[in-house]
């Protein structure tokens, strides 16, 4: 073969080598691993999908219930939850309370909080039928867990997770009960809904009897899972009452008061190779997102998740009401939890 059909071969090899790697890339960016039935980079599961509100009612005095559209929005679970965007910006989240089986829809209630932080005041002026609402993928830390019988309790807003779970045990034959309280019941969304499980069901409005009450919760039969969703007071007396041998899930849609003393430290982002002061009265979130202002929260409190990021050195002082002992070895939630000493280094 002459040299010059020898160098014709070898670039032609070459070429086809070349078109055989693009291809490969292609079907896996993480090429050379096996090509994964989802990619994972290239299109974070945490990104923003767009969603339209296509249901507005008030089932309740001082609740907005939202039905969302989208053939982007993925599957859930019963207890998950999603991060929403208002037109201000602000990132706020809900649990997910309509049924799982209706893809393509999400059902969101809100109640109006005259003295909160301002989203829902915004969502209740602003989120009308036909408004755009950007979410995020569900998140889910309040799990069904499989069982034979469940005693469920909601105090408020907080039947929004509970829904669903009764549909799904009563769907899988379980036993349960549900003890739902609230200030009145014009100010308790579902009450229509709920009336078709009977007796199974105990409605408490506290301007007629007080408060819910808990003494049931001793009296669990063994293998009986508690779920409770609501205001601190709520969770605290449920954790109170129930059966030692009646596991207790809890579901917080308020933070639990912190009392504990702040001083300043210093954050090394190691990734971003930049080292911030964080100030005695401001969180490391705020701290955190004056250098990379992208970074995701959304409760500020401590419950939700959003702003969870490893920890690659130094002591944590972890003030949040949501990560298991685990995931506190070498992670922390930014808005609530700061240094225990004077250093922290993230992998940011």
């Amino acid at each position: 073969m002459s040299r010059a059909l020898r160098l014709a071969a070898v670039a032609g090899a070459a070429l086809l080598a070349r078109r055989a790697l693009k291809g490969r890339i292609a079907r896996s960016p993480l090429w050379p691993l096996p090509a994964l039935e989802n990619p994972v980079s290239g299109r974070s599961p945490r990104r923003w999908l767009p969603a339209l509100v296509v249901s507005r009612t008030e089932p309740a005095e001082g609740v907005l219930l939202l039905t969302l559209a989208s053939p982007e929005l993925p599957p859930w679970t019963p207890g998950a939850h999603v991060d929403v965007q208002l037109p201000s910006g602000l990132v706020r989240q809900y649990s997910l309370c309509g049924d799982p089986a209706d893809a393509g829809r999400y059902t969101i209630a809100i109640r109006l909080i005259e003295d909160g932080r301002g989203g829902s005041r915004e969502a209740h002026a602003r989120l009308v039928e036909g408004a755009e609402l950007p979410v995020r993928p569900p998140r889910n830390r309040f799990e069904l867990v499989p069982s034979p019988s469940y005693a469920f309790v909601a105090g408020g807003i907080g039947i929004t997770p509970v829904l669903p779970m009764l549909r799904e045990a009563t769907a899988a034959g379980a036993d349960w009960t549900l003890l739902y309280g609230g200030r009145s019941r014009s100010s308790m969304p579902f009450l229509a809904e709920l009336e078709a499980y009977g007796p199974r069901v105990t409605v408490t409005a506290q301007d007629e009897a007080g408060l819910p009450d808990l003494t049931p919760l001793a009296a669990a039969a063994p293998g009986t899972l508690i779920y409770c969703c609501g205001p601190d007071p709520l969770m605290k007396a449920v954790e109170a009452a129930a059966a030692s041998h009646a596991p207790v899930h809890l579901e917080r849609f308020t933070a639990t008061p912190d009392t504990g003393a702040s001083r300043p430290f210093t954050v090394e982002l190691h990734r971003s190779g930049r080292t911030i002061e964080v100030g005695r009265d401001e969180s490391t979130l705020a701290a955190v997102r004056r250098e990379l202002p992208d970074t995701p929260y959304s409760c500020e409190q401590g419950f939700c998740g959003t702003c969870q990021h490893r920890v690659l050195a130094g002591e944590v002082d972890h003030r949040d009401t949501l990560l298991t002992d685990q995931e506190r070895e070498d992670s922390m939630l930014l808005c609530v939890s700061r240094a225990q000493e004077n250093h922290l280094v993230l992998d940011l």
